[in-house]
């Protein structure tokens, strides 16, 4: 971690000229290169360890606490306050306390150790900037999001997140429409926040750069009727009318999403129903990281859907998934259905306002150019002009063109392409890969500028594929705990003499015998018209499995 600066606070700041209590620690933010105060993230812990909460500084100004935690995992714990540009403040006893700030993924954090000797404390706190993703065109934003409206003028902010969606509907049970009714997930009874609301469909621009779009939906069955029977979560993004429709079936309410310009997403690949949806629904969007990724400890070790033997997945000692074994997981899957060429672009989210997670831990930069709209947005991440990240930015293009793109070869071309692109991490890089459908073709080795305190490596590989693929590039930084932080560009695709990528055969027939077993699984469960669609996604990956190699 880099040693940020801390100042005594000047005069002339928001709380210049403010009658001060014993024991007060107030501070501000602030933006080293632009001496702006900045809206962030602030962690407080005691001697004891005790998790504490700040204030807003100023009336004008907000602070938002979060605790929440559905799922009770002791080691799991996330405790902070998103705070507003006005500054903060937090009555306090003598005593040493660490404070950490945070603000997204371009900052680089500040630590530090704060003493109070019964007497106030003034402190400005100097963030820096070691990535201007925005100066690039380059916008974030998250797709799976459980924080209410009213939080995320706040939230965003502090969390430099340029784009999010909000769930308005949800449901649990397949006899039920989603609805606006405070979800009996939650542990602790109603959000303190209040109940989710319907703003309609219109974007709600909180300033040029950051908009709500607040007309989502999931569709998160785990029961059927009456029965206890789990098959998963979709997302219907940014759609226009209010949906009314039970699920499964599925057909239907995607095909009416989509006719209303709405983006499907697909959570987990863990989900038992997650294969049917990808060709039935067609699904839009795979989340490459999701709500299983955490900044606190890595929580759920076992998935619903086992991972293939040959997918090699990173487990620990007792055999359950380890952090980066979910995430390999995640990867080799999504891999699958692109050799299978079902061409979901990827995207993140957290699930923040549900699991113990900041908004955006997990989240997708899209290039819009510099001229930032949500319809430019929108565009990009349907497109695949993106990159998901957890820590790293990772801006690559190929032949000139970004992700998403399609280029048209023949095998008598062999002209190598150019991939040309860059790294930057608060935290050391350890790895830099190019990947040619799914499988590692060039592993480069990360720089570091000596004259920075953080991680910058330029790369160019050359590749020319002499059968149909796609490329796409990932980099893994570590933390100083030995946590793995990722970067991937969605695929570019490479379409050679017209024809189809070839799937795998041991890909293939993972997705066959997973179908299988689902099939078996609900056939005396769900309708007639569900266990349909069923059959007709093993009978899409039965064709693919012909044509395998």
């Amino acid at each position: 971690m880099a040693f940020i600066s801390v100042c005594l606070l000047a005069g002339g700041l928001p709380w210049s000229g403010m009658r001060l209590q014993a024991g007060i620690l107030q501070g501000i933010v602030v933006d080293a290169e632009s001496g702006e105060a900045v809206a962030s993230r602030v962690y407080l812990q005691n001697e004891q360890g005790e998790w504490l909460f700040v204030q807003s500084a100023s009336s004008r100004g907000s602070a938002l606490e979060y605790r929440e935690q559905w799922v009770p995992m002791p080691d799991s714990v996330e405790r902070h306050t998103t705070v507003s540009a006005e500054g903060f403040k937090v009555d306090l006893p003598a005593g040493r306390y660490r404070i950490e700030i945070e603000k997204g993924k371009e900052y680089l954090p500040l630590s530090d150790v704060i003493e109070i000797r019964d007497a106030d404390v003034q402190r400005e706190f100097l963030i820096r900037r070691y990535a201007h993703a925005a100066e690039q065109g380059w916008y974030s934003g998250e797709t799976h999001v459980h924080r209410r409206i009213q939080e995320l003028p706040n939230v965003m902010q502090a969390e430099d997140l340029n784009v999010a969606f909000p769930v308005t509907f949800w449901t649990t049970r397949s006899d039920q429409s989603p609805d606006l009714e405070p979800s009996t997930l939650r542990r602790q009874g109603p959000s303190p926040f209040g109940p989710r609301e319907d703003r309609g469909a219109s974007p709600i621009y909180l300033d040029r750069t950051h908009v709500i779009l607040p007309r989502n939906t999931e569709y998160e069955i785990f029961s059927v009727g009456e029965q206890r029977h789990v098959l998963g979560a979709v997302f219907l993004l940014n759609h226009q009318s209010v949906f009314r429709q039970t699920a499964p079936p599925i057909r239907a309410i995607a095909e009416q999403a989509h006719a209303e310009g709405a983006l499907l997403d697909l959570d987990k690949h863990s989900w038992p129903w997650a294969l049917m949806l990808v060709p039935v629904a067609k699904v839009d969007l795979f989340e490459l990281s999701n709500n299983s990724v955490w900044r606190t400890q890595f929580g759920f070790r076992s998935s619903l859907v086992p991972p293939a033997d040959w997918m090699s997945v990173e487990r620990d000692s007792a055999g359950a998934l380890t952090e980066w074994g979910w995430l390999e997981f995640g990867f080799q899957f999504y891999y699958a259905l692109l050799n299978c060429g079902f061409r979901m672009m990827p995207t993140a989210g957290t699930a923040s306002g549900v699991h113990p997670v900041p908004l955006g831990h997990s989240r997708v930069y899209v290039q819009t150019g510099r001229d930032f709209s949500h319809e430019t947005w929108l565009e990009g991440l349907r497109a695949g002009r993106s990159f998901v990240t957890t820590g790293p930015m990772l801006f690559a293009e190929l032949d000139g063109q970004w992700p998403g793109h399609e280029f048209q070869r023949t095998r008598s071309d062999k002209q190598p392409q150019r991939l040309q692109f860059r790294v930057l991490s608060p935290n050391p890089v350890t790895s830099i890969e190019v990947l040619l459908n799914g499988r590692v073709v060039a592993s480069l080795t990360p720089e570091r500028s000596l004259s920075s305190d953080w991680w910058e490596s330029q790369h160019e590989v050359s590749i020319a594929p002499d059968q149909s693929s796609w490329v796409a590039v990932r980099c893994v930084s570590e933390q100083a705990d030995g946590r793995k932080r990722f970067a991937h560009t969605a695929p570019w695709f490479i379409t050679v003499d017209e024809q189809p990528i070839t799937p795998r055969r041991q890909e293939v027939q993972y997705f066959v015998e997973r179908m299988q077993a689902e099939v078996e699984r609900n056939q005396s469960v769900l309708s007639a018209a569900a266990m349909a669609e069923f059959q007709e996604a093993l009978q899409t990956y039965e064709s693919l499995l012909e044509r395998a190699e």
